[in-house]
């Protein structure tokens, strides 16, 4: 999987978005083809046709035409996705069926009440497999997400599972030595630090000019000591600053940063400038997505075994979605409904893992060797969105360039916090 939501924030990545053009009459004819079959519908894709996912679908659409006898009248289209479903609906010309992200099926229609309500799907069954897709798609996918306004959260039926950990090479044997066990809490995780710092190697490999990947830090450490990230940039006063739990997550990331334990240029460098290095035994540790182990795959050295941690003061795994969206007002609501149970068993949707080389949510299809790690994180009893939800324009308002500051050394735990507070309650006086 090519970088989506989780890290739009810094870079689309190795796959680049493709712009197509979405025509009136490719619509108008996918869903009047559909609507003379009896069971077609269309259905656009983030993915482009190149891309492994696109493979593993195409797989499953012919066989679903093939088992239906329906016209499935796709287009791959690439990242620009979001930004042409909106239009769309407003235009009547939208597709019956489309995958994207969960935030970016949430922000571009659930959130205004232009997303069907897929709660039929879940009480559906599994072709061939005798029990319902709530029984093979865990509900802590749905739990976490946030509610349209019917009360919904049932928007998007993910088919990929998309985590952030600390990636690392486990058959490196500075880091086995350093390591041998994963660390229990912070202290620990410095313990190994130190270790790899006097074997030579760094601990961390940063794109110091990357917000959103060094933020992970922050959001796992506020995680661990219980402090929800919404809520915290949802306080107009920002006395939630004052939590001395979040000085104290701050103070961690600063023992990082004051510890040299950050691989040394990485204040000044660019993605994938430090991925790279990660990748050459450079830095231990790599913080990002599971897509990064695809993303490497041709860079790794023989040998290479990647495996993963959370940091260690972590209670609960972040998660991202990707899946099916179905708009509102689509023409041929059923029929879309009918494939995406169909493209839920296991047959189909393990193409995921072995083809596409990442997790799906069904806990009983392995992931690949290399994602076995998160895939054990993931198996936790719930799951929370990266930064609870947090996003939009507090980000870069209020929290990434006070924390670049605190992740380059410039300013102290205790003046990073202060700073957020202020710009936090400035924040929240222009909004309104």
């Amino acid at each position: 999987m090519g970088r989506t939501t989780m890290s739009a924030r810094r870079v689309l990545g190795t796959a680049a978005a493709v712009a197509l053009a979405f025509g009136a009459s490719a619509c108008g004819s996918g869903s009047g083809d559909g609507a003379k079959s009896g069971g077609g519908f269309t259905y656009w894709s983030m993915w482009r046709s190149d891309e492994p996912q696109a493979k593993v679908l195409k797989a499953a659409i012919d066989d679903f035409a093939a088992a239906t006898g329906a016209k499935v009248n796709i287009t791959w289209a690439g990242r620009d996705i979001a930004k042409k479903i909106g239009p769309a609906i407003a235009a009547n010309q939208a597709p019956d069926l489309w995958d994207e992200s969960d935030d970016k099926v949430y922000g571009t229609t659930a959130s205004a009440g232009q997303a069907l309500d897929l709660s039929p799907v879940l009480q559906s069954q599994v072709p061939e497999e005798n029990v319902p897709v709530s029984q093979v798609i865990p509900a802590k996918y749905f739990d976490m997400l946030p509610k349209d306004p019917s009360g919904s959260n049932h928007y998007v039926i993910p088919y990929e599972v998309v985590t952030n950990a600390m990636f690392y090479n486990a058959a490196d044997p500075v880091i086995a030595s350093a390591m041998p066990s994963p660390p229990t809490d912070w202290a620990g995780l410095l313990k190994v630090c130190d270790a790899l710092k006097a074997a030579g190697k760094a601990c961390i490999a940063s794109e110091g000019e990357d917000p959103w990947s060094n933020e992970l830090y922050f959001d796992y450490l506020l995680n661990g000591a219980g402090v929800n990230v919404a809520r915290l940039s949802a306080d107009k006063s920002g006395a939630t600053w004052d939590d001395p739990a979040v000085l104290s997550a701050a103070q961690q990331v600063e023992q990082l940063v004051k510890g040299g334990h950050l691989i040394p240029g990485y204040d000044a460098t660019k993605y994938p400038t430090q991925e790279t290095n990660w990748t050459a035994g450079k830095a231990a540790f790599y913080m990002d997505g599971n897509y990064v182990t695809s993303e490497v795959a041709k860079q790794v050295p023989a040998g290479w075994k990647t495996a993963a941690i959370l940091p260690p003061t972590a209670k609960t795994p972040d998660a991202g979605l990707v899946g099916f969206a179905i708009p509102k007002r689509a023409k041929n609501a059923p029929a879309a409904q009918k494939f995406i149970a169909f493209f839920l068993q296991k047959k189909h949707l393990s193409g995921i893992s072995t083809t596409a080389l990442n997790i799906t949510p069904r806990s009983d299809i392995p992931a690949p060797a290399e994602l076995a790690d998160v895939q054990k994180a993931l198996d936790a009893p719930t799951v929370r969105l990266g930064f609870d939800g947090a996003g939009g324009s507090w980000l870069p308002k209020v929290l990434n360039e006070n924390y670049l500051d605190l992740w380059h050394g410039k300013t102290t735990a205790a003046q990073f916090v202060a700073k957020c507070k202020a710009d936090q309650v400035s924040y929240w006086q222009t909004q309104g």
